[in-house]
């Protein structure tokens, strides 16, 4: 993959969106944007509570982030958030059209067991059922690739590299 794409890193909690979009921003050279700095201080306190945000709250969060990854068409970019259903996917492709999906994922018991040893985070763990049962996982009409998160953070990215290069090989056609 070139780093002119913008790239979203999507999953629920405790997957390593954060980490793995940083490591994966290293690797392409190209800007990389925590997709929590765009939450309002609202959403922050209400996650922070243990509630759930609506379809409402996340709206102007998912604009600013289609906004950053519209700003960095052409240029490259890798920014995180969860972008659990398609309809959020769809409003962020709104915006900026062309960006690819990173979906990460991970079973139950590792992704609890990160959020167990995770620090200074304002997501509880408890919303890790909550986020679980919003997902929807990337469809096939959508440009994107999902990896799972077991091994190392490396390893991963190792992984979603592979993964985002077979995205952007032609198709052989029969």
């Amino acid at each position: 993959m070139t780093g002119n794409r913008v790239v979203v890193v999507m999953g629920v909690t405790g997957t390593g969106k954060t980490t793995i979009g940083v490591l994966l921003a290293a690797r392409f050279g190209v800007p990389y944007a925590e997709g929590d700095d765009f939450h309002s201080r609202a959403n922050i306190a209400k996650m922070s509570s243990g509630a759930p945000l609506t379809d409402e709250d996340r709206g102007p969060w998912l604009d600013a982030i289609g906004a950053w990854a519209r700003d960095r068409a052409g240029a490259g970019g890798v920014i995180s958030g969860s972008a659990l259903r398609r309809a959020y996917r769809d409003r962020v492709r709104a915006t900026a059209p062309g960006i690819v999906f990173v979906h990460l994922t991970g079973d139950r018991e590792l992704i609890e067991s990160r959020l167990a040893h995770r620090q200074g985070h304002f997501m509880p763990t408890e919303l890790l059922a909550s986020q679980l049962a919003a997902l929807q996982p990337l469809e096939p009409d959508e440009a994107g690739v999902t990896v799972d998160v077991s091994g190392t953070p490396e390893e991963t990215t190792d992984r979603v590299v592979d993964a985002l290069r077979e995205l952007e090989r032609p198709s052989v056609v029969r």
